[in-house]
């Protein structure tokens, strides 16, 4: 009977040391990755294909990020999109520094298993400290990014904005792996913005005509979520959904592009355009088959990328079958229990399954309730966005005096810094925004009747807009 206990000792004590974020030797993760490696990794191919108008689409590709520094079995692979507007700034800072802060809010010493689980999370984490850093610098300019990592057979997605990212699987499905945050589609969040005190409405010209899609206002944004963007209230957020799948061994496509790909093509377009081709060449048939439909009229960028069996030196093709019924759930429009029936569905099939879907815009839901998340190093705590290192006295509960919290211990973790619960705060419609909103002289508003001028309490910079 000693044994189990001796067992069972050792598994809290490595639970504890996790907490501490004490480091685990390299050789016993090592181990620990062979072992529960269950089936040889897939290979991926990849192409990229671009086409530009205003100069404000970027994208990231890295295969040969490690988990583990030296070790080849703990590979994966990152690619995104970031489509800018206003401007480029945020799409390269965004391009330049995302990928770190998300990597940063990873505990250490953890398998590839948890190191898969705590990815959601860190994601969150790393969207919303690139906009805060962003947004330090004082540039108006957005992004919208979707933002893919591979690791083995399993896809983690996680996107602002109306970039996409679609999954063209073995049989020829296609599924969303992201969810646009267009106001004119998406009911919930245009209600969420109101509701944190931000109005929707369309442009208004003269004689009270309104034209052209909902935006946001003040800044007359037509997204909900974004990185950057700091000239329209911190009501237009960068918590990101997140989606994270497992293919079967069968493997499958990935088709990441901006909106100069979706305005042009239907997601079935695109992956119908490009099947059989490989992926550098599907990458430029897709953007070809978006201009031929459309025009040049927006940057226009794509990355296709194959996650192939090993035994195969290509994607075998997927020719389109009749599968009417599936069809029919996969391409109407999608809420999210129509997104959860569907996964299964793929997933009675044998074809993905679904591990993980969240895309609440609130940071006390998506930070979790995990009393360990604002781990204790040296007698620090650490703050759960920026990383950066508090005394116990100094962290406060990203579930403080939150209504959208399911915790009923505001105490526990995971902790904030001062600057990261004031954004967690805004965004929630709990104070202000940094922006002030000036009636304009009579003598102006006479012949001008529909201009508004913001003034930004960050750097005082006047911006005129029509409303």
């Amino acid at each position: 009977m000693a044994e189990p206990s001796v067992a069972a000792a050792a598994a809290v004590e490595e639970r504890r040391r996790h907490q501490r974020g004490d480091l685990v030797p390299l050789a016993a993760l090592i181990s620990r990755e062979l072992k529960n490696e269950k089936m040889e990794k897939p290979c991926i191919r990849y192409g990229c294909a671009a086409q530009s108008r205003k100069g404000e689409d970027y994208f990231l590709i890295k295969v040969d990020c490690h988990r583990l520094p030296g070790n080849p079995s703990s590979a994966f692979s990152v690619f995104a999109v970031f489509d800018g507007h206003n401007g480029n700034a945020a799409a390269i800072y965004a391009r330049d520094n995302l990928l770190n802060h998300v990597l940063s809010a990873i505990p250490r010493g953890l398998s590839r298993e948890e190191w898969l689980q705590s990815l959601p999370r860190a994601l969150v984490a790393g969207f919303v400290k690139t906009d805060k850093e962003f947004q330090s610098r004082g540039q108006t300019s957005g992004t919208t990014v979707t933002f893919v990592i591979i690791d083995g057979w399993t896809i983690t997605v996680a996107s602002v904005g109306d970039s996409r990212c679609i999954l063209d699987a073995h049989g020829g499905v296609v599924s969303l792996l992201t969810v646009d945050h267009r106001l004119e589609e998406n009911v919930e969040e245009r209600e969420r913005v109101t509701a944190s005190g931000g109005e929707v409405g369309r442009l208004s010209i003269m004689g009270g005509a309104e034209i052209g899609p909902l935006r946001c206002w003040p800044g007359g944004l037509c997204l909900s979520r974004s990185i950057g963007d700091m000239d329209v209230g911190e009501f237009i957020v960068p918590v990101p959904y997140v989606k994270q799948v497992k293919l079967s061994n069968a493997g499958g496509r990935l088709i990441i592009a901006s909106d100069g790909i979706w305005d042009a093509l239907s997601s079935e377009m695109a992956a119908k355009s490009c099947r059989g081709l490989p992926a550098e060449l599907a990458a430029r048939q897709v953007v070809k088959e978006a201009l031929r439909t459309r025009g040049l009229k927006d940057d226009t960028t794509c990355i296709v990328v194959d996650i192939i069996p090993p035994d195969h030196s290509v994607l075998p093709p997927s020719p389109p079958r009749k599968m009417n019924k599936l069809k029919s759930l996969i391409f109407r429009k999608r809420s999210k229990d129509s997104s959860s029936k569907l996964a299964k569905k793929l997933s009675a099939v044998g074809i993905v399954e679904e591990l993980f879907e969240e895309g609440s815009a609130m940071l006390a839901e998506r930070l979790g309730n995990d009393s360990s998340a604002g781990q204790e190093t040296s007698g620090l705590f650490t703050c759960a966005i920026c990383q950066v290192d508090l005394a116990p006295s100094e962290g406060i509960s990203v579930h403080a005096g939150s209504i959208f919290s399911t915790s009923s211990k505001p105490w526990e973790g995971p902790f904030l810094c001062a600057d990261c619960c004031n954004k967690k705060d805004a965004m929630e419609g709990k104070r202000p925004s940094g922006v002030t909103v000036l009636i304009v002289s009579p003598a102006l508003s006479s012949c001008c009747p529909h201009l508004i001028i913001f003034f930004f309490e960050s750097n005082l910079l006047p911006i005129l807009c029509a409303a």
